[in-house]
């Protein structure tokens, strides 16, 4: 097997994983869901598993020569880091709304350049778009209703990528086939 093919297949799959449980703590902790667990007790994960990890396996992908999949989690890696360093600052919601919305950008961004990969890949990065989007203007506007509709979106895009990551180690289906139909008998 072709070392480059075997270490994009890999850097892929583990930066899903590390996406996925990211946003899946992140995203349920800004739903207020769980008693006492808030978006800000993920800082921790978002700023090893989000932040280290994603950036690191982002620089293995671009050595491994995908553009793309480098770019996308060496990104995500800083937004991450930058956020869970971050969280408790005594900023203001007005800057955090901001934040949130610049980095929105670069989920975008990242939606436009995934065309043609499926809900694994386009469609996380879509979610986490959603997301950021509702948590910057929550913020902005000090709705908390747009920011736990945030957090819903971002568990949802967590588990997608979650499920994305374990599929392709797993060996599980990762698209929506439709069932053929066949031709209606001549009589």
């Amino acid at each position: 097997m072709d070392n480059e093919v075997a270490a994009g297949n890999t850097t892929s799959t583990l930066g899903h994983l590390a996406l996925g449980l990211t946003l899946l703590a992140f995203g349920i902790g800004g739903t207020g869901v769980v008693d006492n667990v808030a978006a800000s007790d993920a800082a921790a994960l978002a700023t090893w598993v989000g932040g280290v990890t994603l950036f690191l396996v982002g620089l293995l992908a671009l050595r491994a020569g995908n553009g793309g999949t480098g770019t996308a989690y060496a990104a995500l890696g800083a937004f991450w880091f930058t956020w869970g360093t971050g969280v408790g600052d005594a900023g203001s919601a007005e800057a955090s709304g901001l934040f949130l919305l610049l980095w929105a950008l670069l989920a975008l961004t990242l939606t436009v350049a995934a065309g043609g990969s499926g809900l694994f890949g386009q469609g996380v990065y879509g979610l986490l778009f959603v997301a950021l989007l509702l948590l910057g203007i929550g913020a902005l506007a000090d709705n908390g209703g747009l920011a736990k509709a945030g957090g819903w979106v971002a568990a949802v895009a967590g588990l997608a990528a979650w499920y994305g990551a374990t599929a392709a180690v797993a060996n599980w289906p990762t698209s929506l086939g439709r069932a053929r139909r066949s031709a209606p008998a001549a009589s």
